[in-house]
């Protein structure tokens, strides 16, 4: 069968979607890999010759300038852990404002009008889109394919989907409009077709989350998949040939976020919390992230890229924003975690809360605290307890060898080529 992936909005996303995107390609099917054109040599490099469509994004550019204000809710004076239930309040607020504001910046009209284009000429049995890229959706539609999101973490649009539905419920719906169907129904319309959920959330949806990190909505269709994680291509150091000496350490802020927003944890934070312990940091922040000019202590090496599944075998914890790419990797390396999210208006409910949370009741990490409540105490404080307490790494071998036994994307291959035929009306 002929399938056709919708990579995100950066390189992260595409690295996620890739082994699926190879599984495939390997067991005989058709694969390409579409993306907006800044991240067509992305694509090359993962094997795959890129279908460029839309305009050059330039999300780096446009993510923190864009940052709403958080619909009725101003910043609390003190820090509360968050919990990753339902969706937080006004779920119609918050759709209104991703639906008007974010969607249509990562995934733009000139976006849907080529990607559209494409499907309808190359003609996909499967289309596969990240989950932010809902023209997926729309062209699968359209096109006549089958489709399922892929998402990068947790669902946090159908857990949005899923708390406004209630509200709207209980309202008199006539009262409350649909923004996501406001934004999406009119280009459907277009071409003879109307709105509905599935256009928001797939026909099914390719989950790479542990059934213990957070509670999904039950009306979705999810298909379980073991996170392997893909690093692109790069070269090991020499320096990584060497044992530790010490506890080693890797500080990271994850690659989406170097070439995004960059509202994050401050380094110069995160530097003193360490600056002053027995152990060895690699952190790998490149120079933007190091623009403060902290001074980098003794026990700190700054890199600006290692591949994670090189170094993680040898490190005795993470400390990292909360990305799903740098979660997996530290799951299936079995290294105990601590979680700083970033302090991106809702980007934390769409990862990283759901991942503390679930590593707290695992006791395989820690959710230290959100990046703009953080203190150089507060992180020194739970680092040093994550690598005095032999329970943590115990507890991360447990939920490794436990996801073991999730299928991974090669084995995955059978399920999808069933559901595309059910999908289709073929089987």
């Amino acid at each position: 069968m002929r399938v056709l992936f919708l990579a995100g909005i950066n390189k992260s996303h595409l690295y996620a979607m890739t082994p699926l995107a190879w599984a495939l390609q390997i067991a005989g099917h058709q694969v390409r890999v579409a993306s907006q054109p800044d991240l067509a040599d992305d694509v090359a490099q993962t094997g795959f010759t890129p279908v460029p469509v839309g305009q050059v994004l330039r999300i780096s550019e446009k993510l923190g300038p864009a940052e709403p204000a958080k619909p009725g809710e101003s910043r609390p004076q003190r820090w509360e852990k968050p919990v990753q239930g339902t969706f937080p309040e006004d779920p119609h607020g918050h759709l209104a404002s991703i639906s008007s504001g974010f969607f249509p910046l990562v995934c733009p009209d000139p976006l849907f009008d080529d990607f559209i284009e494409y499907a309808q000429s190359w003609k996909p049995d499967l289309i596969i889109w990240n989950s932010l890229a809902l023209a997926g959706g729309v062209a699968a539609r359209i096109s006549g394919a089958a489709h399922a999101r892929l998402l990068f973490g947790a669902d946090g649009l159908g857990q949005i989907r899923a708390a406004f539905r209630k509200v709207r419920d209980e309202a008199a719906p006539e009262s409350l409009n649909d923004p996501l169907a406001d934004w999406l129904g009119p280009k459907l319309q277009r071409y003879g077709h109307e709105f509905d959920e599935e256009i928001a959330l797939g026909q099914w949806t390719i989950d790479p989350m542990p059934p213990w990190v957070y509670h999904p909505p039950a009306d979705v269709h999810y298909v379980p998949i073991r996170h392997v994680p893909y690093n692109g291509p790069s070269r090991i150091p020499d320096w990584m040939n060497e044992p530790p000496t010490r506890p080693r350490v890797c500080l990271t802020l994850g690659v989406s976020h170097r070439e995004s927003h960059g509202i994050e944890a401050s380094v110069v934070d995160l530097f003193d919390a360490v600056a002053d312990l027995d152990i060895e940091v690699i952190a790998t922040l490149n120079r933007r992230q190091l623009a403060d000019d902290p001074k980098i202590p003794d026990n700190v090496r700054a890199v600006e890229f290692v591949p994670l599944n090189a170094l993680l075998p040898s490190c005795a914890a993470i400390v990292h924003h909360g990305g799903t790419q740098t979660f997996a990797a530290a799951m299936e390396n079995a290294v105990p975690q601590l979680i700083v999210p970033s302090a991106y208006w809702t980007e934390k409910w769409w990862g990283p809360v759901a991942e503390g949370n679930g590593l707290e009741r695992r006791g395989a990490g820690v959710y230290v605290a959100d990046s703009d409540f953080l203190t150089v105490d507060m992180l020194r404080e739970e680092l040093v307890r994550v690598l005095n307490n032999p329970s943590y790494k115990e507890n991360a071998v447990k939920i490794r060898d436990e996801r073991l036994g999730t299928p991974t994307a090669n084995e995955l291959v059978p399920q999808l080529e069933r559901l595309t035929a059910r999908h289709r009306g073929l089987g």
